[in-house]
């Protein structure tokens, strides 16, 4: 999720509407961009409600980190479904026009449930570490209640943190992009946005690196405890609990750091490859985390299969 700066626009109005231009310099590709697309979105969805249908049906899986894993499914979910309607919909028929509070939503859902997801993977790196570094105590501290409690919280911080962005624009209208990301839409602030500037990047800084110092802290905890078993055969399997988890957060914080990193350094990149990575950091991880969940963990594996032969 980047929260950084473009120049603004000189000119100012109060447009009812928003032009998106879909993928700029792309645009007699734009039939054929949505065979890939399309399909990934579809993937993304059905992986996602998969992963939901299983553990509700499974009891055994009601637990906390199969809770965890539901919440980072529904936000898959919202954040695949933010933008790719309507990406579809400029690829199929054209439609580049967006409502003004349709477009100030949009960004407040991409953004807002970004961070979500950020601080869902902090708690469930707290699951994870108390589970390994207390097990004792795991069933006690880690209740429903308390992972109910938890993705709240997450919740509560991305809404905090991201509602004022979309009252402090005021813009001009085309913006060229697929969707409203925050760059894009500010790239056509009216007046002075220094405030928001400011703000963007100390958002960007305590999702970011906070929540990724903290589940870092979090894992050095829990490979000094995997470290001191006794067996090698006791080591690998503590460390296959954690398995899908670091591949679910490397799967999030790649792509945003890519596109990240692309959009302030890459000033050479034609804008077409920072829209494509830019909607495709928003698609990578709902088709990859039910995958990645599904492949390692064994629980879910052994029921999508007796569900499947059944």
């Amino acid at each position: 999720m980047s929260l950084n700066m473009l120049t603004p626009n000189n000119a100012c109005s109060v447009p009812t509407s928003f032009q998106l231009t879909g993928i700029p310099g792309l645009e007699s590709l734009h039939i054929w961009l949505s065979i890939p697309f399309g399909s990934m979105y579809l993937v993304a969805v059905l992986g996602n409600m998969t992963i939901l249908a299983v553990v509700r049906m499974e009891h055994s899986l009601h637990q906390p980190m199969y809770f965890f894993l539901c919440m980072l499914a529904v936000i898959d979910l919202v954040l695949s479904t933010s933008t790719m309607p309507k990406l579809l919909a400029i690829f199929w028929f054209g439609a580049h026009n967006i409502d003004v509070n349709a477009c100030l939503a949009q960004m407040f859902f991409i953004h807002c449930f970004a961070t979500v997801e950020s601080g869902i993977f902090l708690a469930m790196a707290f699951d994870r570490y108390v589970a390994i570094c207390d097990p004792l105590h795991h069933t006690w501290l880690l209740t429903h209640a308390v992972a109910g409690r938890l993705g709240l919280a997450a919740l509560l911080q991305g809404v905090i943190y991201i509602g004022p962005l979309p009252l402090m624009i005021r813009l001009t209208q085309i913006i060229a992009h697929s969707y409203c990301e925050h760059m894009a839409v500010v790239a056509l602030a009216c007046g002075d946005t220094r405030v928001n500037n400011l703000y963007g990047m100390g958002i960007g800084f305590l999702v970011l690196i906070l929540d990724s110092l903290a589940i870092t802290a979090s894992y050095v905890m829990i490979f000094r405890a995997v470290m001191g078993l006794a067996t090698s055969e006791a080591r690998l399997k503590t460390l296959g609990t954690c398995g899908s988890h670091i591949c679910a957060i490397l799967v999030f914080y790649i792509p945003i750091a890519v596109s990240s990193l692309t959009h302030r350094f890459g000033h050479r990149v034609p804008p077409h490859i920072h829209i494509l990575l830019a909607n495709l950091y928003l698609l990578i991880p709902p088709i990859l985390n039910p995958i990645v969940y599904a492949v390692r963990t064994k629980q879910i594996r052994e029921t999508l299969l007796q569900k499947a032969f059944s």
